[in-house]
């Protein structure tokens, strides 16, 4: 069981995450390239599932991804939150869409002179929604998007801290069943638990949203 004072540990943790409090949306608008490396690592597995599903091929998905982000560039000061419901992903998502048709058009025009129809059918299914599954959300089933985005947070807390955050908040166990296996107070996982929680806030925000 933990002591009154302070675990080094936990103070390390704590540093950590006031060395990179600042969002991680902020950090790219202020053009930081490991800021901007983190955001496609964690939205590009995502655009290029939802190209795929929309039926570019593998090699055409690669490239719609890297012009997503070059519009992202373009347009990241635009992205505002003024209306409920608005949010990154769905922003990020609608940018996806309008490349998408961008490239369905100019294949349709091929498609049309070597008397073809699939690049329209695949236009048509672009204004459908990308993916119809619960996984096509931030929060979606799979949970890939909010899996990204604590890897990409892992390394800055002791390992019993992390345990504690994901055993309580991913394994659903009881506060008594995590303070047992870690050999910490009840109120101390609970402790951990938020710790991380406030971080993810802190570095990602709307982007989960």
């Amino acid at each position: 069981m933990t002591s009154g004072r302070t675990d080094p540990r936990e103070k390390a943790d704590a540093e950590a995450a006031e060395a990179t409090s600042t969002s991680l949306l902020r950090r790219v608008r202020a053009q930081d390239p490991e800021a901007w490396r983190r955001l496609v690592d964690l939205y590009g597995p995502l655009i290029y599932q939802w190209c795929r599903y929309a039926g570019a091929a593998a090699d055409d998905s690669n490239d719609l991804v890297q012009d997503v982000f070059s519009a992202v560039v373009t347009h990241l000061e635009s992205f505002r939150r003024d209306r409920q419901g608005d949010s990154f992903h769905g922003w990020l998502r609608a940018i996806t869409k309008n490349k998408l048709r961008d490239h369905f058009r100019a294949r349709q025009g091929e498609a049309v002179g070597q008397g073809g129809s699939t690049a329209h059918q695949q236009l048509l299914q672009v204004a459908e929604p990308l993916e119809p599954s619960e996984t096509d959300s931030p929060n979606g089933a799979d949970g890939s998007l909010l899996r990204r985005a604590l890897e990409s947070i892992r390394d800055q807390f002791e390992d019993r801290t992390w345990q504690a955050f994901w055993q309580l908040t991913i394994d659903r166990r009881t506060g008594a069943e995590v303070a047992q296996d870690l050999g910490i107070s009840v109120p101390a996982a609970y402790q951990a638990k938020y710790r991380v929680l406030q971080r993810i806030r802190e570095e990602f925000g709307e982007l989960l949203q």
